[in-house]
């Protein structure tokens, strides 16, 4: 999934002088909940600018996002306290590698390479390349209806990569955004994307004039990850996860941000 990734590192610089000075609390937000529980404050890394999975309310300055929410129901069925330290998405692994903070909550991606120098928790999002159409077109239900149409695309991303081998004419544009407008006034006929990127828009929005018509086989998971000495944290975490899921918090908290479960099946 695509980062952005505006620094804060100066911040945690000066985060990690203070406590290193016998200063007080080095969190950049608290849960609020589990006041006095006699547990260590469960803390994670997090970028703070990447909506709507971590990122600062515009009016109330507050860290918030999806992520925030899943770690803070995390926190709460652990009983502990979740703090978090804002760093841009470049230093996330070495700041917890540098043990400023146990593990990360920013839509890690859960791949082979990563697993083999970090563990992670169980997946707390799912998801999926999806294929978007107007409103009134009834002419895609799969990814191989695309062949032969234009479809508005980033030629940077792996979804213009995607829709050239499924047989489609890429229509290049800056984001997806301009792809929608595009859509819409019948220039382009579909245009193919992350699930989390239009379900985002689709929410903020309250586009009615484009719907999602059909998924494509890619599939991401994305989990909290630790450093390999924090394996039974993410145990715990991966626990709390599958109790979250299994009494319907996680299809909730989905459900605020994305208009439905994007949790996946049950965490284990």
């Amino acid at each position: 999934m695509r980062r952005r990734t505006l620094g804060t590192l100066s911040a945690l610089a000066l985060t990690g002088l203070l406590a290193a000075c016998g200063g007080g609390d080095t969190s950049t937000s608290g849960s609020g909940s589990s006041s006095g529980s006699s547990q260590e404050a469960l803390t994670f890394g997090t970028e703070g600018t990447y909506a709507p999975f971590s990122y600062h309310d515009e009016k109330t300055n507050d860290l918030v996002g999806y992520d925030i929410d899943v770690a803070k129901a995390v926190g709460e069925q652990l009983g502990r306290d979740v703090e978090f330290s804002e760093n841009n998405w470049d230093s996330l692994f070495a700041g917890m590698e540098a043990k400023r903070y146990d593990g990360i909550a920013n839509q890690v991606s859960i791949t082979a390479e990563r697993e083999a120098k970090y563990v992670f928790s169980a997946p707390y999002t799912v998801s999926t390349g999806v294929v978007v159409t107007r409103a009134d077109d009834t002419s895609v239900t799969s990814l191989a209806d695309i062949a032969g149409k234009t479809s508005a695309q980033s030629t940077t991303s792996n979804w213009a990569q995607t829709a050239t081998e499924a047989g489609a004419k890429v229509e290049a544009v800056e984001g997806l955004t301009q792809a929608m407008t595009l859509l819409k006034q019948g220039r382009v006929d579909v245009t193919v994307n992350d699930q989390l990127a239009v379900l985002d828009y689709l929410k903020t929005s309250g586009d009615t004039g484009v719907k999602i018509a059909a998924e494509t086989d890619d599939r991401t998971e994305q989990g909290f990850v630790f450093r390999k000495d924090e394996a039974e944290t993410a145990q715990q975490v991966s626990d709390a996860l599958a109790k979250l899921k299994a009494d319907g918090t996680l299809a909730e908290i989905s459900q605020k941000w994305f208009g439905q479960d994007v949790s996946g099946p049950a965490a284990g």
